[in-house]
């Protein structure tokens, strides 16, 4: 076609190509057009979009209302008035825009998400949360975040990044396009990206649910849980009403040790769907942790009562120690497991967790070898689900063995947060440290936490210096860290621990056991922290672990090699640390205490300065919430008749007694380790 129309099309296709380089060029190209054709629809639209991008939104406002009047059905000059209104401050007014252009397109997300910001600046709070929700619904049908979400999901994690990129050098304010960039980042492993992310989604969409929880539940793993309970504060005041959010809640309350209020959330929840198992378990778990152990075994019963078939309810029952399961259970629990596939991925846990719980019932009735067959089973479907690399792990022992010695530590000289408050208790799971925490945390100067996994945190945080090639090697990347830094370091862990301190104590301990592999650090970033190695006979600990079951972590707990060449790796770095500062970790040897309780509790307390009290040899007294495997053992006196248990399955533990080798004859005591094979 040619002729004036040609010319017309020409000049506005240029006009439109230089809106976003060039505003001024654009705008003088449609008021050129308009003089030919002042009624030219789009050449109106150019003009106003030119003078929006020019900083002129004011200016704008008139043409556009004008052709809205005129043209009701371009959607584009509705969406452009609302967002000229909005940046002019005419609030009222890009709302009502904005409400006309939803109710004509309601599958643009976009309009949505201005609509809930226009109306949040009027305090309209509920209808902006609802208008985040429809713009996080029409999403969902979004061909390019499918197409990016597919991507993630298949684990072409740059794919997805991409599209994702190219869309918000388009659009930067999308928060969808931001939550699903922030879940790429997690699932690679970046949980700072993956937090950056989510956080734009939930502050450009506050009302985006989706996001929010994601944001707690990256926040839980952070450890960052006064933020995570302000942001599920927010989250339960949700117009669209969730059990699943109160659950959330009362998780994060649990966290922060406030069993309590985590309670009632759980009971007013089964006040209206009283057969939901999940949350029957639940309840359980903070009434174990508060010691009311006979709500707990019925809030356990509840749940296996309204789902036979789940395994996890039945092991917290078996998990309470000091409940025996009887013949009915074991018949019921037998019967569950008939009933359940074993081809079937999603009742894996289920069924690892029955075969636990029925060693535990056939252990307590005497039938052994019953018991191990159930435990050996459970074992093996729990080892096929984890990752566990002894190898690399006797690797990273030795360098840090190799790092820690006198001579380095004496060139790297004083420095660390002096702080004297932290009592860390180390060690391997089921070595009696619940027992000890229960000791010290009934003195009138120590405060009992729980297992804080601050220092696992500061400590990945500087082994990923290496893994990302910062460092050529652990002993390099410690050796870099100056006075300033471990003071740094050892300040953040005071402060990241505050949180789960509820007294003014000056002492509280912090009981998770794994840290035994970084006493090295501690005494670098907190050299007047108190550190007790709890230790137990290897055959006693190692085989009390691998029947335990544990709900996260101790991957090397579900075969008997595994857990006796870790159980070896513990020993060694110990002894170098023990070699490189004599005296600077106490251990206490589970047997010596069990049998010689108030004389080994008088050791303990010299070691940390700390008097005598009664009430340290009267600890089944401390009422305390304590929320590990061990949790009501310690609330009753102590008694022996466990310590040789592992007699009973003897027959079956040659594989573990050949991995302990040396560190088994020789204990209590540690055997000379010199250059012969490791393992």
């Amino acid at each position: 076609m040619t002729g004036p129309g040609r010319s017309l099309e020409h000049a506005l296709a240029e006009a439109i190509r230089q809106l976003d380089s060039d505003p001024q060029a654009a705008c003088a190209g449609a008021r050129e057009i308009l003089r030919a054709a002042p009624d030219h629809p789009h050449a109106i639209l150019v003009e106003g979009q030119a003078l929006r991008r020019m900083g002129e939104p004011r200016a704008a406002m008139p043409m556009l209302a004008e052709l809205v009047r005129r043209q009701p059905n371009i959607l584009g000059a509705i969406w452009e008035f609302a967002q000229a209104a909005s940046e002019a401050g005419e609030t009222r007014q890009a709302i009502s825009a904005l409400q006309d252009l939803t109710r004509k397109q309601p599958a643009v997300a976009s309009g949505w998400f201005l609509l809930a910001g226009e109306l949040r600046k009027v305090g309209r709070a509920e209808e902006a949360w609802r208008a985040d929700l429809s713009g996080v619904h029409a999403s969902s049908r979004d061909p390019g975040l499918l197409k990016a979400a597919m991507a993630m999901n298949e684990s072409r994690f740059d794919e997805g990044e991409a599209i994702l990129k190219t869309r918000l050098e388009r659009v930067p304010d999308d928060p969808p396009a931001c939550r699903l960039l922030g879940e790429i980042n997690w699932r690679r492993g970046d949980m700072t990206n993956a937090l950056t992310w989510v956080e734009r989604a939930v502050h450009l969409a506050p009302g985006f649910d989706l996001a929010r929880d994601f944001l707690i539940r990256l926040l839980l793993q952070s450890n960052r849980l006064p933020e995570a309970l302000e942001h599920v504060e927010v989250l339960v005041g949700s117009p669209m009403r969730s059990p699943g959010h109160d659950l959330l809640k009362a998780s994060v309350l649990v966290r922060l040790g406030e069993q309590e209020r985590a309670q009632k959330i759980y009971e007013e929840l089964l006040a209206v769907k009283p057969d939901h198992s999940q949350v029957w378990q639940n309840l359980g778990h903070v009434l174990k942790t508060q010691g009311k152990q006979t709500e707990a075994i019925h809030a356990y019963r509840q749940a296996a009562t309204h789902r036979p078939t789940m395994g996890e309810a039945w092991w917290s029952l078996a998990n309470l120690k000091t409940v025996k399961l009887g013949a009915e259970d074991i018949a019921a629990m037998e019967q569950a497991l008939a009933s359940l596939q074993p081809d079937d991925p999603n009742i894996q846990e289920d069924l690892f967790h029955l075969h636990f719980s029925l060693g535990k019932a056939f252990e307590d009735a005497r039938d052994y070898p019953a018991s191990f067959r159930h435990y050996e089973q459970g074992n093996r479907l729990r080892r096929a689900l984890v990752l566990h690399d002894a190898e690399g792990f006797s690797a990273e022992c030795k360098a840090t063995a190799d790092t820690f010695t006198a001579p380095f530590l004496a060139g790297m000289g004083a420095g660390g947060c002096p702080a004297p408050d932290p009592v860390f208790i180390v060690g391997l799971p089921r070595s009696g440290s619940t027992l000890v925490e229960q000791i010290l945390s009934s003195h009138s100067r120590v405060e009992g936490t729980m297992e804080l996994p601050e220092m696992m945190i500061i400590a990945g945080r500087l082994q990923s210096r290496v893994d990302e090639g910062e460092f050529p090697d652990f002993q390099a990347m410690v050796s870099s860290l100056t006075p300033m830094d471990r003071s740094r370091l050892g300040e953040e862990y005071i402060e990241r621990t505050r949180v789960h301190r509820q007294t003014d104590k000056p002492h509280f301990i912090d009981k998770m056991p794994n840290n035994w592999q970084h006493v090295g650090l501690i005494r670098l970033i907190l050299p007047n922290a108190k550190i007790i190695d709890a230790r137990r006979h290897p055959l006693s600990c190692c085989f009390s672990g691998w029947k335990q079951h544990f709900a996260r972590g101790q991957t090397f707990t579900y075969d008997l090699t595994d857990i006796g060449r870790y159980y070896g790796d513990y020993v060694r770095l110990m002894a170098a640390y023990d070699a490189a500062q004599p005296g600077a970790v106490h251990r206490v040897i589970y047997e010596d205490m069990v049998k010689n309780t108030e004389h080994e509790i008088r050791r303990l307390l010299d070691h940390l300065d700390l008097p005598f009290e009664q009430a340290c040899l009267e600890f089944y007294n401390n009422d305390r919430a304590v929320r590990t495997a061990s949790s009501e053992q310690v609330r009753q006196p102590i008694f022996t008749a466990g310590i040789d248990h592992w007699t009973n399955y003897a027959r079956w533990l040659g594989p573990l007694e050949d991995v302990l080798g040396p560190v088994l004859e020789a204990y209590p005591e540690v055997p000379a380790f010199g250059n012969e094979p490791r393992h």
